[in-house]
């Protein structure tokens, strides 16, 4: 059976749209294949606005989140695989989902990063998978803006 994450995340985009609200994504910026201007995250995490009015292209497939956004004044395209989401909110009330790394999709990507290094370097030592991102333990999960 297919992941749920993607359909939840067009729904709840949906949702926070129609709804008249900014809707923000809490991206794992250091898992592989994403790709988002460096320098802008902060504890490998990145917040992004991705409403209408702020992107251009927008896509969000089965796969990744994609879509064109300015930093600093420079049109950027922004690739984000869907295990990297770690969270959709709606940016003026903080309603939205926390999302739990699912480990299938991080592993079958880690999985090929490691087949590309052993090919390239027989000799190094077989690298270990990349951990999975952490949620924060205990407590009532909350979200913070990073700008």
């Amino acid at each position: 059976m297919k992941s749920s994450k993607p359909y939840l995340i067009r729904a709840l985009y949906e949702w926070i749209v129609d709804n008249d609200c900014t809707p923000y994504v809490l991206v794992a910026v250091d898992l592989p294949n994403v790709q988002v201007p460096e320098g802008y995250g902060e504890n490998g995490q990145l917040v992004l606005n991705f409403s209408p009015s702020a992107v251009r292209n927008l896509n969000i497939d089965d796969d990744a989140i994609c879509f064109e956004a300015r930093f600093a004044g420079i049109a950027r395209q922004i690739y984000i695989p869907i295990y990297a989401v770690l969270a959709i909110y709606a940016q003026e009330n903080g309603q939205g989902m926390f999302f739990e790394a699912e480990l299938g999709d991080i592993n079958s990507v880690a999985d090929e990063k490691i087949a590309d290094t052993k090919q390239a370097s027989s000799e190094a030592d077989e690298p270990e998978p990349p951990e999975p991102p952490t949620m924060p333990s205990g407590g009532k999960p909350s979200l913070r803006i990073v700008k």
